[in-house]
């Protein structure tokens, strides 16, 4: 009998989704100081999947048949755990019965959903470092690989294990338990965990993988979580609603990115009726539902931009002057480079172009990031374009072409320095 190939790549699709759940429903069992041990049961879970379903047929419902090989496995491990601890067989035999009971209510559907915004909170503890939320957070509740997480944040590996490592160390010595927090420490909690939502959404929507520019499975997942804080009643907050907005007006465009041939197709060009229409709804919904709050955040301004581009009809309607001002706010309160850069792309569309290259060669510490990354070459490439100045923009494009790892934007990068090179030679 062979393998069938598309099974691999359904187990790789339910870990994305479904090994955070897992996790999060093991660990309230454990406890968060056995996290290991429930990532261990997961595995474990997912490696029967792999042996099992590799030569036969798939269960009707994977998910289901996955989460009953963990629940076997943890009641096993407990019930273990209560016969090595309790020398009397009648009190062993109570215990057992009692755990099977709480085990089955602790992995229905509601629970479950607790127990996930349990682990996010407790993920992102106070008392760990930023950067080691980040990490545990994207590794535990999400299933990212170290490498995707590393990627993702754009450093090493080998610094990505030695942040996840340190967090669990850290969640272990000091008995951090799963909880949702309450008071000043629920918005305090609040803000890291939209921080990694937000990464988690554009590792997706802007994939680091070579062959790959969209991945859907990551960005949905970001909207779960998020949707998952809209919904929970006692955690509910306006920037929740503004940053699942976000995420809507920017998943409404998946379809319009690529062609049939992988290639990127530019804001300009793209087929607006495709635009999915019920996200562009939903973003709208949950941006009026932001508005309910005293404070503005990024989320609210960034959904704001996002929301600019669904009104207009097309590019050329677009109201760049109403989307300057947005990112003049916005720059205000995040003062990146990343704003800076979009800033500067929209100032080119209000007819000030040489500006606009201006403003982008007075980002702070511009000439280490057109060493390191491809994005600030390229729009300093389609500037010079916009300037008519050939030779620069060729010299941009090429060093971008050298640094992206995508084959969606190398291909996009080469049409335009051949266009260039076409115009330069006749």
């Amino acid at each position: 009998m062979q393998e069938d190939p598309s099974n691999e790549i359904l187990v790789d699709h339910l870990f994305r989704h479904e090994a955070g759940k897992m996790i999060a429903v093991l660990t309230r069992l454990f406890g968060m100081h056995n996290l290991s041990m429930a990532e261990d049961v997961v595995q474990d879970a997912f490696l029967k999947a792999t042996q099992t379903w590799k030569f036969k047929t798939v269960p009707d419902n994977p998910s289901a048949w996955l989460m009953q090989v963990a629940k076997n496995k943890a009641l096993d491990i407990l019930r273990r755990k209560n016969v090595a601890d309790h020398y009397s067989l009648e009190l062993s035999t109570q215990l057992q019965e009692a755990t099977g009971n709480y085990v089955d209510q602790v992995f229905l559907d509601t629970e479950i959903e607790d127990s996930q915004l349990q682990l996010i909170f407790a993920c992102c503890h106070p008392s760990l470092k930023e950067e080691d939320k980040v990490a545990l957070t994207l590794k535990t509740v999400s299933g990212f690989g170290v490498k995707e997480i590393a990627n993702a944040l754009l450093t090493q590996e080998e610094t990505i294990q030695k942040r996840i490592y340190r967090a669990k160390q850290f969640i272990q010595q000091n008995n951090i338990e799963l909880e949702i927090p309450t008071g000043k420490a629920l918005q305090q909690r609040l803000d890291t965990v939209h921080t990694v939502l937000y990464l988690i959404f554009n590792e997706g929507y802007n994939a680091s993988k070579s062959d790959e520019l969209i991945r859907k499975d990551i960005c949905a997942e970001a909207m779960r979580l998020c949707l998952l804080l809209c919904e929970h009643k006692t955690v509910t907050h306006p920037a929740s609603f503004a940053l699942l907005a976000l995420m809507c007006f920017q998943a409404s465009r998946f379809e319009s990115r690529l062609d049939k041939n992988n290639t990127i197709i530019l804001l300009q060009q793209q087929d607006r009726s495709s635009w999915n229409r019920e996200l562009i709804d939903r973003g709208y919904y949950y941006l009026n539902k932001s508005s309910s709050g005293e404070n503005i955040t990024v989320y609210h301004i960034e959904s704001a931009i996002a929301a600019e581009h669904c009104l207009a009809k097309n590019f050329a309607s677009t109201n760049f002057t109403r989307l300057l001002h947005l990112y003049n706010m916005l720059y205000q309160m995040k003062p990146t480079p990343i704003v800076q850069m979009n800033k500067a792309i929209v100032l080119s569309y209000t007819g000030k172009t040489k500006e606009a290259i201006e403003l982008m060669r007075s980002i702070e510490g511009i000439e280490l990031l057109l060493k390191t990354q491809y994005m600030f070459n390229a729009v300093l490439g389609e500037l010079h374009i916009r300037n008519n100045q050939s030779q620069q923009a060729t010299d941009y494009l090429e060093k971008a072409l050298q640094l992206t790892q995508s084959d969606a934007e190398k291909k996009l990068l080469k049409e335009k320095i051949n266009t260039l090179r076409s115009i330069q030679w006749s």
